[in-house]
C-alpha cells in the first residue's frame, strides 16, 4: 500500500504544493510580539522542521541532496555565541580564540514541560547533559571530535535542546573566521575555516545568518565577503548586528544604507554581558532600544532577540515549504538511480552451483566474442576499437617473406592482446575469476606462440632440405621471366653504350658490369637466376598459405577448446583456489555494493520521512 501511495498523480503534486503554500500564507500573518518567542508557530513548523532534522540525521546530504539550513557565520569575536545564547536561553562556551571548532548543529525545540532536556550527539553516541554543564560538555565533545588542541574538524556535533519558550529552529554554528593563527593552530587555519564555511553556505537551500559587530566597517568583514561570493543578491542572507551598545553612532545609517546588500534585512541586538542571566540581558536590551538617544531611533521591527527569533523561524519555515517538493523529487530520483546501479551489478553468488553457472555463462560469452572478432570478422561489439578488428589485421601477412619467426611472435602477441581484453571485459565483475582468466590467457598464449614458432622452424627446415614443388605456377613464372633473356644478353654483350645497370621485368635493376667478363656462361646464369626467383615465389606462397592455415586452425582450437580448458585448469590449480573463490567479490565491487545498499536504505528511510510530512500537509490543507 505504501508503494502505491507514492505513485502520485500531477493533481496530487499540485495538492501538496497548494497545501505548502497555505502553510506559508498562515505563517506570514503571525505578529512579531508573540510570546513565548513564536511559540504559536509550533503546530505548523514543528512537523516540517522535524522532517528536515530527521533527514539531516539520516545524512541524506551525503547523497547530494541539500537541506534548508540556517548557517551562522561571522568573524572571530563578532558575537556569534552571544546571539545563539540569547536564542537558546543558556550559556555556550566562551573564551579567547576560536570557541567553535566543529560545526555545531543546534536544534531548538519548544517544550511544554517546565523541565528542559539537553543532549549531545556525535560519533554515533548520545550524551545527556543539563543547563549547568552544557558548556563544559560541549567543550569535551568538541575535544573528542577535533582533538585537545586548537584545530578544527568538519565532523559535526549536534546539540538538541527541548525547552519551554525557545523558538523552533535548527541552526549550524561554524567556527569564527580568523586570519592569524594563534599558538597551537595550523598555519592554514584561515583556509580550513573558509573551506568549511563555503561548503555550508554555497548550496542554494542554505540561509546565511551573518553576525556582524557594530564596532567594525561591514564592508571589511570576511564573513560578508564570503556570503557575497555565493549570494550576490543577498536574497538568502540575514544580518545580525551585535554589540550595538559599544558603537551606537551611525548604526542607523549603516543598516539603512545597506552597503553590503543584505537581502533579508538586519536585526540589531545587544549582547549578554558578563554574568547577566538571559532574562536580565533581555530586559536590558529592551530598555536600551527604548531609551537610548540613538538606538531608540531604529525601527522596532528590526531590533531585539524576539524579532530575530521570529524572522529566523519565518524564513526557515518558508524555505522548508519552498524546497520540500524538490527534496522529495531528488530523494525519489536518487533512490531510483541507486536501485538501477545495484541491479546492474553482478548477482552476489551464494553457492557453488551459482558460481559454476556464472562461470559457464562468462566463458560462453567470451568464446562467442572471440569467434566473432577472430574467426568471422564481425566487429559490432568493438565497432570503435580498430585494435580489436582481428581478422582484418591478420590477413596482412606480407611481413612473413623476410622475418617468419618475428612475424609469428607479432601475430600471437596481437592475438594475446585481443583475447586478454575479451576475457577481462567479460569477467570484470568476478575478481578471482578475472585473475585466473588473465593468468590462463597469458599462459595459453605463450604455449600457442611456442607451438607456432616450432612449426614455422620445421617448415623452414623442410624448405632448406630440398628444392621441390608440383606447383604449375613455377613453370609459368619461369617462362615469363625467361622471355626477357635475349634482350638482357644483348644489353650486356652488344649494346654500344654498355650500360652498367639493366632493368629486368619481375626482377628489377641488375648490376651487369661484372657479367661482361663471363660472356660464355651469361645465358646459363640468367636461366639459373630465373629458376631461383620463380621457385622463391612458390616458397613464399607456401609460407603464407601454410602460416594462414596454421593460424586459422590454432585460433579455432584456441577459441573452442583450449581457452576454456586452460582457464579451468588455472581456476582449479594451486593459485586459483577453486570455483568457490568466484564467490568472493573484488574489493571494489564489494565496496560499491555495500555503499549502494547503504544509500538505498538511507533513501528509503528518507522517502518514508517526507511521505509522512507530505501526507500530513495534504490532510491539513483539506
Amino acid at each position: 500500500m505504501r508503494g502505491a501511495r507514492h505513485k502520485k498523480s500531477s493533481s496530487t503534486v499540485q495538492t501538496e504544493e497548494g497545501s505548502l503554500a497555505m502553510v506559508q500564507a498562515e505563517l506570514d500573518v503571525i505578529p512579531l510580539n508573540t510570546a513565548p518567542i513564536v511559540s504559536s508557530y509550533n503546530d505548523k513548523i514543528r512537523p516540517l522542521l522535524d522532517a528536515v532534522d530527521k533527514l539531516r540525521n539520516l545524512m541524506v546530504m551525503d547523497e547530494g541532496i541539500q537541506l534548508p539550513t540556517i548557517v551562522v557565520v561571522g568573524d572571530q569575536s563578532s558575537g556569534k555565541s552571544s546571539v545563539l545564547e540569547s536564542l537558546a536561553g543558556f550559556s555556550l562556551p566562551r573564551g579567547q580564540g576560536i570557541c567553535t571548532r566543529v560545526p555545531l548543529i543546534m536544534r531548538l525545540q519548544h517544550h511544554s514541560s517546565p523541565q528542559p532536556e539537553f543532549s549531545l550527539e556525535y560519533s554515533g553516541r548520545v550524551d545527556r547533559t543539563d543547563e549547568e554543564n552544557i558548556a563544559e560538555d560541549i567543550v569535551k565533545a568538541t575535544s573528542s571530535i577535533a582533538g585537545g588542541g586548537k584545530g578544527i574538524s568538519n565532523t559535526p556535533l549536534t546539540l538538541l535542546v527541548k525547552k519551554n519558550g525557545v523558538p523552533d529552529l535548527t541552526m549550524v554554528d561554524l567556527p569564527g573566521i580568523t586570519r592569524v593563527p594563534v599558538h597551537g593552530q595550523p598555519e592554514n587555519i584561515y583556509d580550513q575555516i573558509k573551506d568549511m564555511i563555503m561548503e555550508y553556505i554555497k548550496p542554494e537551500e542554505s540561509i546565511i545568518l551573518n553576525v556582524l559587530s557594530a564596532t567594525v566597517d561591514f564592508t571589511t568583514c570576511e564573513s560578508i565577503r564570503m556570503s557575497q561570493s555565493v549570494d550576490k543578491t543577498g536574497e538568502r542572507t540575514l544580518a545580525v548586528v551585535t554589540k550595538v551598545d559599544k558603537a551606537p553612532e551611525g548604526l542607523l545609517e549603516k543598516v539603512a544604507g545597506d552597503d553590503v546588500n543584505i537581502g533579508l534585512g538586519y536585526v540589531c541586538v545587544r549582547n549578554r554581558i558578563g554574568d547577566e542571566t538571559c532574562e536580565e540581558a533581555g530586559a536590558m536590551a529592551h530598555e536600551l532600544f527604548q531609551t537610548h538617544p540613538l538606538l531608540s531611533k531604529i525601527d522596532k521591527s528590526i531590533v531585539g532577540v524576539p524579532v530575530l527569533a521570529h524572522k529566523l523561524v519565518h524564513i526557515q519555515a518558508n524555505s522548508i515549504a519552498k524546497n520540500l517538493p524538490d527534496i522529495v523529487k531528488k530523494i525519489n530520483d536518487r533512490l531510483k538511480f541507486c536501485i538501477m546501479e545495484l541491479n546492474k551489478m553482478p548477482k552476489s553468488l551464494s553457492s557453488v552451483a551459482e558460481a559454476m553457472t556464472a562461470f559457464m555463462q562468462i566463458i560462453g560469452l567470451a568464446k562467442e566474442s572471440l569467434r566473432k572478432i577472430l574467426l568471422r570478422g564481425e566487429f559490432e561489439e568493438y565497432a570503435e576499437d580498430n585494435r580489436m578488428h582481428c581478422t582484418a589485421r591478420l590477413r596482412k601477412v606480407n611481413g612473413i617473406s623476410s622475418i617468419p619467426i618475428a612475424f609469428v611472435e607479432q601475430v600471437w602477441s596481437y592475438i594475446e592482446e585481443a583475447v586478454i581484453s575479451v576475457l577481462i571485459s567479460n569477467s570484470e565483475n568476478y575478481y578471482q575469476l578475472q585473475l585466473s582468466a588473465r593468468r590462463a590467457g597469458h599462459n595459453l598464449m605463450a604455449k600457442m606462440k611456442e607451438r607456432s614458432i616450432k612449426w614455422m622452424l620445421e617448415l623452414v627446415e623442410m624448405e632448406k632440405l630440398t628444392d621441390y614443388t608440383c606447383d604449375a605456377d613455377y613453370v609459368s613464372e619461369w617462362n615469363k621471366l625467361m622471355a626477357s633473356q635475349n634482350s638482357f644478353v644483348h644489353g650486356v654483350l652488344t649494346d654500344e653504350n654498355k650500360p652498367s645497370i639493366i632493368a629486368i621485368e619481375g626482377i628489377g635493376e641488375v648490376e651487369v658490369g661484372v657479367l661482361r667478363k663471363y660472356p660464355h656462361v651469361l645465358a646459363q646464369a640468367y636461366d639459373l637466376k630465373m629458376r631461383m626467383t620463380a621457385y622463391w615465389k612458390v616458397v613464399l606462397r607456401r609460407f603464407v598459405d601454410f602460416m594462414a592455415l596454421h593460424l586459422q586452425l590454432s585460433v579455432f582450437n584456441l577459441v573452442n577448446t583450449e581457452m576454456e580448458a586452460e582457464i579451468v585448469n588455472e581456476l582449479m590449480g594451486p593459485y586459483g583456489g577453486g570455483i568457490e573463490r568466484m564467490l568472493e567479490e573484488s574489493p571494489a565491487v564489494a565496496v560499491k555494493r555495500e555503499k549502494l545498499n547503504k544509500s538505498i536504505k538511507k533513501l528509503r528511510d528518507s522517502k518514508e520521512v517526507v511521505a509522512k510530512i507530505m501526507d500530513s500537509i495534504i490532510t491539513y490543507g483539506d
